[in-house]
């Protein structure tokens, strides 16, 4: 499911919703994702008292309510924000929160867990905002034993999972809300089938959808056998109900209700609490074909993250329609068309800002794609704008050129004013890493969809979007042309600030570029470990340079989707009064 950050009824409804529709399928058991409740990640509302109060309520009331409506029979497991009484580290006063996770049953709550390992690494914060757990709760269903863990308890040796063989649960439930990166529904697989094996039962991995801020949730819920053989797989990136039927091995009847502390395998106990519901096992029947949903290609499960986290910031944030600097270049034709096909292409404004040095074929390239995707555009030119500032301001250069930037930023942050569209910002990675754009001009707006994209892969997603003619899904609509023309896609880049320019007067083929952006910005590659790697030595000293005095426009840019291991934002964090500089080896 797609929750929404802070909208605890919204939430419950969709709990109650596929709650129904799971009950209708014939379910016997329901699993949502973590702290689905309270939507992923909560951040600092985790520590206002009155969210954490608001979240315990609501769980209890959902409960109540699932019951009212003919499905309190039903397990339904659901993660939630809770909290803990008791201290749980020094300097850190009581209460403190937890991301936990509880099962529903009878209009009541039947057992409470909380996650053990808490990520402190890349984009998680955990440590900073929740005490950790102690328990692996084991609730026999029907005969079958189900131990319940959340996300990061996956990903870690020992703790919960450690102990899931010792309990010997017949099926582990991992609740997770898992951000997405490039190739790591591949790694999630194979992990997920490495636990099972350990845990010697089938596992179920459930995983939230949708897009909170920077971060995309893709879905792409799994369950594996305790051989580690996929069994059923959902679809990426939308909302699903995975039904699937598992041949579980019966619990042992001589072990009953109670708590017991086993060694977990990293220093601390676990507590291995176990509840009964039902020990008459489910009455045979046929069960249905297992549904294997086929994962999106490389460049497909990227458009559709960056499609998704357009279309989830625009809508969560009560925005109804977008509008954009349309240049006739391929980043701003990208962006346009995510866009549409994020929101539909009659929400989607594009502005065409010709200046004295705008090529004739600009204008025409961005009036062939506003042509071919049905988009709503006007043309504002600028010179007269520029000089009017020209006469009362003596600047010269590069401040001469930015000067165009920003008053096209100043053009469409008006029309937004006056409209209420959200402005998306046009820049891509490799751009903004090395700082080749103007501070509140170019970099402008309130969400940049291909922030985290380097410039190589802009052609690429390109290409691949035209590539889709005739094909539609929920991440790109079928249209009987290409949408981006071909002209657009082969133009050598400029941004057409000053005559005959072009983006190499300034930087290196993006070919070039990229591969050395990826070693220094993802894999923290320092100088030398650069040159080692056959990265030019002057161009790697060039391009050190130019990423670290950028950080304080980094610093002031919209946020935008992550698809790397490592984007600018949550990720990388550097601080901008920084004088410490790579030494040579030399």
């Amino acid at each position: 499911m797609n929750p929404t950050v802070g909208d605890l009824d919204g939430n419950a409804d969709l709990i109650v919703e596929w709650t129904r529709r799971a009950a209708e399928a014939g379910a016997h058991l329901v699993a949502f994702p973590e702290m689905a409740l309270t939507g992923y990640p909560v951040e600092d509302l985790a520590l206002r008292q009155s969210f954490v109060d608001a979240s315990r309520r609501m769980l209890e009331r959902t409960a109540r309510r699932l019951a009212d409506e003919g499905l309190g029979r039903l397990p339904v497991v659901v993660g939630y924000l809770d909290r803990t009484d008791a201290p749980v580290r020094a300097g850190r006063p009581a209460p403190s929160a937890q991301n936990a996770v509880a099962w529903l049953h009878d209009g009541g709550v039947l057992i409470r867990s909380a996650k053990h390992h808490l990520p402190n690494y890349g984009v998680f914060d955990e440590y900073r905002y929740f005490a950790r757990g102690d328990r692996l709760p084991v609730v026999r269903l029907h005969g079958v034993d189900v131990a319940t863990v959340i996300c990061e308890d996956l990903w870690q040796d020992g703790g919960p999972v450690g102990v899931a063989r010792a309990a010997r649960a017949g099926l582990l439930l991992v609740v997770n809300a898992s951000p997405y990166e490039r190739s790591k529904d591949d790694v999630r697989l194979e992990l997920c089938a490495r636990r099972a094996r350990e845990a010697g039962c089938s596992l179920a991995y459930v995983n939230m959808v949708g897009g909170q801020d920077e971060l995309v949730f893709d879905g792409d819920s799994v369950i594996v056998g305790p051989d580690g053989a996929l069994l059923a797989r959902a679809p990426q990136f939308v909302e699903h109900l995975l039904v699937a039927d598992l041949d579980l091995p019966g619990a042992d009847p001589s072990v009953r209700e109670g708590g017991r502390p086993v060694d977990a395998g990293d220093g601390t106990a676990i507590t291995v609490e176990r509840r009964i519901l039902s020990e008459t096992p489910v009455p045979a029947y046929e069960p249905a074909p297992p549904e294997r949903a086929e994962p999106l290609d490389d460049l497909g499960e990227v458009y559709a993250a960056l499609v998704l986290g357009t279309r989830d910031y625009v809508r969560k944030n009560g925005f109804r329609s977008v509008i954009l600097g349309l240049s006739g270049g391929i980043d701003s034709a990208l962006v346009a068309t995510i866009a549409a096909d994020a929101i539909g292409p009659d929400n989607v404004h594009v502005v065409l800002l010709p200046s004295r040095y705008s090529s004739e074929h600009s204008v025409t390239d961005a009036e062939e794609l506003v042509k071919r995707q049905g988009l709503h555009s006007r043309v504002v030119p600028i010179r007269g704008m520029v000089d009017a500032f020209e006469a009362e301001l003596d600047l010269h250069g590069l401040a001469a050129e930015n000067l165009q930037a920003r008053i096209r930023a100043n053009v469409w942050m008006g029309l937004s004013n006056e409209s209420g569209h959200l402005v998306l910002t046009c820049g891509n990675k490799s751009e903004l890493a090395t700082g080749y754009s103007t501070l509140y001009g170019d970099s402008a707006g309130g969400f940049a969809p291909i922030k985290d994209v380097f410039k190589t892969m802009v052609w690429e997603l390109a290409r691949w979007r035209d590539g889709r003619v005739g094909q539609a899904s929920p991440f790109w609509r079928a249209l009987d042309v290409e949408p981006i023309p071909e002209e657009i896609i082969l133009k050598e880049p400029s941004a057409e600030l000053r005559p005959g320019q072009r983006d190499t007067d300034s930087l290196p083929p993006y070919d070039v570029l990229d591969p050395l952006l990826v070693d220094y910005v993802e894999n923290d590659l320092g100088r030398d470990a650069l040159v080692a790697a056959g990265h030019d030595p002057a161009l790697v000293e060039r391009v050190i340079r130019l990423v670290d005095v950028a950080e304080y426009k980094r610093r002031q840019y919209p946020p935008g989707p992550k698809i790397t291991p490592k984007n600018f934002g949550r990720d990388r964090r550097l601080p901008v009064t920084n004088r410490w500089r790579e030494p040579s080896g030399r």
